[in-house]
């Protein structure tokens, strides 16, 4: 069983930057593609980002590439999410999430195994 836990949410001002991190425990990421998912009110889970269990394949949504940068350190078990120049529309909890083992990343929710808690993110006008 992973246990994910995301941090480094919180209140910004529009064109300003977070970086978020995902601590896994209970056992090793280092070979499970990771992704970053948000969900604003009222809205459905949609996808921000993933990465491959290595590092070499990254995948963005349209309405974050070139903002924000996924990444990973399977030593300290955790990946992050860099958040640039960001704007209102980007308000929303955030989730990262893993998919089991030596699988491609990808961009579907239904295909991610565990889950963390998320994290808020809230950008001010």
């Amino acid at each position: 069983q992973v246990r994910l836990v995301e941090s480094g949410g919180g209140l910004v001002q529009a064109g300003g930057s977070l970086r978020l991190s995902c601590a896994a425990s209970g056992r090793t990421i280092s070979t499970y593609p990771m992704g970053w998912f948000r969900q604003a009110p009222g809205k459905e889970r949609e996808f921000v980002a993933t990465i491959s269990w290595n590092g070499s394949r990254t995948y963005y949504a349209d309405a974050v590439k070139g903002r924000f940068t996924i990444s990973r350190d399977n030593v300290k078990n955790t990946v992050y999410l860099q958040m640039n120049s960001l704007k209102p529309e980007d308000t929303a909890v955030y989730y990262c999430a893993a998919k089991r083992g030596y699988t491609g990343p990808s961009r579907n929710k239904d295909d991610y195994d565990f889950w963390g808690q998320g994290t808020q993110v809230t950008v001010s006008s």
